[in-house]
């Protein structure tokens, strides 16, 4: 009966595991916020999630497809660069429950947020803020299938 016990055990700690590796990369790939208005590629380097910007309404010229350049970057040699590209989400990692520690760069503002994300069902959640999470803004992204 022991032994029936231990391996019961086992293969409950071996399902769970298993399901937080799931969970945990369920983030990666191509999301578009359910606004429509920025789609964002999320990947795996080293042990953090980062996001790199594919496009975004507000960083693209009226053409719909020519980037704009990262004129509000408060670093004067990164404002000539194309925004299109950037790897604007940096330094999320897997808590075992969520995505924590990240920053967010805001291209059209030149601002930079903390960062935290999580996904529920076939939905990411990104919420930026400062200092406190309490006081910020989280934007509910869809995976992005292209046309």
């Amino acid at each position: 009966m022991k032994a029936l016990n231990l391996t019961f055990f086992l293969l409950l700690v071996a399902a769970i595991g298993a399901s937080a590796q799931v969970n945990q990369k369920a983030i990666m790939g191509t999301w578009e916020s359910d606004e429509k208005d920025v789609r964002m590629e999320i990947f795996k380097e080293g042990e953090e999630y980062k996001g790199k910007l594919l496009w975004g309404n507000k960083v693209v010229e009226p053409d719909g497809k020519t980037s704009k350049k990262d004129l509000q970057n408060p670093d004067e040699k990164l404002r000539s660069r194309q925004i299109l590209g950037i790897v604007s989400l940096t330094g999320l990692k897997w808590d075992g429950k969520e995505y924590v520690d990240g920053n967010i760069y805001d291209p059209p503002s030149g601002k930079t947020y903390e960062c935290k994300a999580w996904v529920e069902k076939d939905k990411f959640y990104l919420r930026g803020f400062m200092g406190i999470s309490l006081l910020g803004k989280t934007v509910a992204w869809h995976r992005y299938e292209s046309q």
